[in-house]
Parts: C-alpha cells; sequence; structure tokens
C-alpha cells in the first residue's frame, strides 16, 4: 500500500493487519522502522483531533515531522495544491498527511509525484484513518465483524466518515444501518426514525451535524433534531446490553446526543480518539516501510 487514500482501495486482509499492528502498539511494541523518515501535515481545514493524532503518531515511530501552516504558504498566492506537494516533495519529504475541502483532492496527485500521500479526510468524500480507527475500537470490543450490526445516525450525505465506514465495514461482513432524516440520507438507502433499530443496533454511531457544510437543521431546531433523530436518554435506555456508543467528534452537545451519554459506560467516544493514535502509527509505519 503505496498510499492511504479511500477504504474502497484497502484490502480486507491490509485492514486487518493495520489492526494487529495498532494492538501491538497499545502494547508497548517499538516501531520497526530502520531509517529516517520525514513527513509533514498539511490541513487545508480545521482540524483538533486528526491533526494532533497524526502528529504525534509521527514522532512515537520516530519520524521526523515537518511543519506546514496553510494560513501561512503559497497557496495563499494562488499555487496549487499540486505544486504544493511538489515543492515538499523536493524538501526530502517522504509523505504527506493531507485534509482537503475537495473531494477526492488527491487525484490531482497522483501522477507526476513521488511521495507518499494519506488523506486524513477529503470534502465531503471519506476519512480512512477515522474508519479504520473505528474498525479497531468496534474489533476490541467485539474480537470480530461478521453479523455485528451498526447503526449510523445523523448527517449521512454530508459525512466523510459515514461513507468510509460503511465500505469497510460491509466488505468486513458487518450490517450496516442509517438513521436520518430524508434530506441527509446522500447515496444510502436510510430509515427516517429508530423503530428497531435502536433495539438491535451493536454499535450506535451518531454523526456530527456539518454546518460548515450548508448542513443546517432544515426545519428542525436543535432540540427537535435531538428528540427526533439524537441519541436521547430514553433510547440509550432500549440499547441492547453490551451494545456501545461511538462518535467520531467534535461533538454538538444536547444535539447528536445528550451530553450525559457522551461519557457514560457505553460510550466509547474517548476510547476512539485514544485508539486513533495507534492506528495512525500502524498506518504510517505501514506506508513508510513500503517506500523502502
Amino acid at each position: 500500500m503505496k498510499n492511504l487514500l479511500s477504504m474502497d482501495e484497502v484490502s480486507t486482509t491490509e485492514i486487518m493487519q493495520i489492526l494487529e499492528r495498532a494492538a501491538q502498539f497499545e502494547a508497548g511494541e517499538p516501531s520497526q522502522l530502520e531509517k529516517d523518515y520525514y513527513v509533514s501535515n498539511l490541513f487545508f481545514e480545521p482540524s483538533t483531533r486528526t491533526k494532533t493524532s497524526f502528529e504525534s503518531a509521527e514522532r512515537r515511530i520516530g519520524a521526523t515531522v515537518i511543519p506546514f501552516d496553510a494560513g501561512f504558504s503559497s497557496v495563499l498566492k494562488g499555487e496549487t495544491l499540486y505544486d504544493t506537494v511538489k515543492t515538499i516533495q523536493q524538501s526530502g519529504i517522504d509523505a504527506v498527511v493531507i485534509r482537503h475541502k475537495e473531494d477526492a483532492y488527491y487525484e490531482q496527485l497522483l501522477g507526476g509525484l513521488d511521495i507518499a500521500i494519506i488523506n486524513a479526510g477529503d470534502g465531503t468524500g471519506q476519512h480512512p484513518s477515522q474508519s479504520l480507527l473505528d474498525l479497531y475500537t468496534i474489533f476490541k470490543e467485539f474480537g470480530r465483524f461478521e453479523g455485528i450490526n451498526v447503526t449510523i445516525a445523523g448527517d449521512v450525505a454530508h459525512s466523510r466518515v459515514a461513507k468510509s465506514d460503511a465500505v469497510a465495514l460491509t466488505k468486513l461482513g458487518a450490517n450496516v444501518n442509517f438513521v436520518c432524516p430524508p434530506e441527509w440520507q446522500g447515496e444510502f438507502d436510510a430509515h427516517y426514525d429508530w423503530d428497531q433499530q435502536i433495539e438491535t443496533s451493536d454499535v450506535i454511531m451518531l454523526l456530527r451535524v456539518q454546518h460548515e457544510r450548508d448542513a443546517a437543521y432544515e426545519g428542525f431546531t436543535k432540540e427537535s433534531y435531538h428528540e427526533q433523530y439524537g441519541l436521547t436518554i430514553d433510547r440509550e435506555k432500549q440499547m441492547k446490553d453490551g451494545a456501545i456508543i461511538m462518535h467520531p467528534a467534535p461533538i454538538n452537545r444536547g444535539v447528536e446526543i445528550d451530553t450525559t451519554l457522551v461519557e457514560c459506560e457505553r460510550s466509547r467516544i474517548f476510547a476512539q480518539m485514544k485508539n486513533g493514535l495507534f492506528i495512525r502509527m500502524a498506518i504510517l509505519e505501514f506506508i513508510l516501510k513500503g517506500r523502502g
């Protein structure tokens, strides 16, 4: 695997290899990188979890992090993304981690560049490292994917997490369902209410309402959205024994999920964030070792 662009391109074998290596990192095993590598993080959209997690992962496996600040780069002078990455390549960088508002931005980078590309989120496309940490969280909980019932609820149409997870989980044998307003179902067949889904799901994954992508409440108030589509206290009580709650974050408390449930016994929301460190260490090692 030379790049990590979307979950469509990652085989089930590669997924399980990454999950296994993440578990080894979590257990304290050191990195197997045998030479110095240089990585730069190009974030053209805001990020807390993903950017911090990648930077920490890069340092923990022994890579050198070369800073990049989009707000002080030549992008502001009109430089194209291709020229920016080509310039970074000339500085001896081995890999770039990129988040960009354009869907499939990476397609313009695949010809003429000799640098590994890790997609940290493309527009409303995919978010493969988030998907892998979600998979790791689920696998740690249940020890399998086959037959696991996962319900993804919220702004499905705009969610790169929903798209990535749907591809990966289905590939691994899980059953994936969606709950959302009709206007937000996008390419997926979705349920428009929680009937039956809440009682049969092993995993409830809530999605953030994405105001920055014009996904405002569209006829809802925050309170009415929460009542109809959020994980309320009453709905949590209907969840089956052993079922867990997930959310890629950031969280709109009291909208997608009642604030008292964010850190309840079922919640794995902050565990997902911790798991992201080990997954990103595994991703980086996997790709950098592939460069020789």
